[in-house]
């Protein structure tokens, strides 16, 4: 079983274009990707400054991209994220929201993200507030579905150590105060999860009283330690069992938009494969799709330099020499390799700390 899949811009650094956003919705339409949540961290108005409404360009921008996602049958949506909202849910706040989910119904919202991600939430009420909150705008936003991301969305105790240690039963709570219509996010065990397991999804199933949809941290790159490092290889640990347990399976992709696409394909062959899912073979097929034979035979030999060594151990020769390599190549995944390599997605503490 092949759940619904898609992708979710939502990674810190350097956003995408509003041509790379149209041309990987038509690339990945066919593999069966049927949504598309605009959330990158630096779009301030989604998140820091939530309250400014969009200039008008912006605005128009979002619009025309919302067209072409309807245009392939593609479900558009955003991911606002109202920074501290729950702390002070007041009448000036709820006006500047109201104003907020106004304007982006103008866009023809499909999917409206709420995303109380990344943000201090260590308040024994955590929980009834958000619900509050989210059902609040469930009954002004016109978008068909509501999908919710919690504070604390996976076990990971990362998330405890900078944000504060979560409330007690706040997951139970959680699922057991928002209407059952409304989807709650998950990112697995860890922040970017190793791998998802039937038991895993059923116990947080049991939480949430709904199926999780995944919030897959694979192939992104962000942050400091990532950005070091392109994730190419084809999708591991998402076995197609995992699909009866989820209600969609949503990927957040790698700040390169072209090679994204490489493991996006694989886990689409992943799931309709099933138990006959070979990785390697999927990296090579999906890889020649995106690239072309002659230059997805180069990413398959230069993958231990690009996945696991990582931008500042190469040393100079090597790095000389894969420059000298990917400008051989005329196509938009090997220029991403060469900005990549000329630290074009560099992200720095202050990056995570700001966006």
């Amino acid at each position: 079983m092949t759940p619904e899949l898609g992708i979710i811009e939502g990674f810190f650094g350097r956003p995408y274009t509003w041509d790379e956003r149209a041309d990987m919705v038509r690339a990945l339409k066919p593999a069966g990707y049927g949504f598309y949540i605009y959330a990158p961290k630096i779009d301030g108005h989604l998140r820091r400054k939530w309250r400014e409404p969009y200039p008008d360009a912006t605005l128009k921008d979002l619009g025309d991209f919302a067209a072409v996602c309807r245009g392939q049958g593609v479900r558009f949506g955003v991911g606002l994220s109202p920074y501290a909202l729950f702390q002070n849910f007041d009448g000036p706040s709820k006006d500047a929201l109201a104003a907020k989910l106004a304007q982006l119904d103008s866009l023809g919202l499909a999917d409206l993200g709420v995303f109380f991600d990344d943000m201090k939430g260590d308040q024994a009420d955590l929980a009834e507030r958000q619900v509050e909150i989210v059902h609040w705008i469930a009954e002004r936003t016109k978008a068909g579905r509501l999908i919710v991301c919690p504070s604390y969305y996976t076990d990971d105790a990362v998330l405890d150590r900078v944000f504060g240690r979560r409330p007690a039963d706040y997951l139970e709570d959680l699922g057991r105060g928002l209407d059952p219509k409304i989807e709650l996010m998950w990112t697995g065990e860890e922040v970017c999860a190793r791998e998802f397991s039937p038991g895993h999804l059923a116990r947080v199933t049991e939480q949430f009283r709904r199926k999780p949809f995944l919030w897959d941290n694979y192939p992104v790159n962000d942050g400091p330690r990532m950005s070091q490092h392109l994730h190419l290889r084809a999708f591991t640990g998402r076995p197609a069992s995992i699909g009866p347990h989820i209600a969609a399976h949503g990927v957040n992709t790698a700040s390169q938009a072209v090679l994204s696409r490489i493991p996006c394909l694989t886990l689409a062959e992943s799931y309709a494969r099933g138990e006959g899912y070979e990785y390697l073979a999927a990296f090579r097929r999906a890889a020649a799709e995106v690239c072309g034979p002659d230059l997805a035979d180069y990413l398959e030999r230069a993958i231990l330099l690009l996945d696991d060594t990582g931008l500042d151990r190469l040393g100079e020769e090597r790095h000389g020499n894969l420059k000298r390599r990917f400008a051989t190549f005329d196509h938009p995944a090997a220029r991403e390799a060469l900005a990549w390599l000329d630290g074009h997605w560099r992200i720095g503490t202050e990056d995570l700390e700001t966006q």
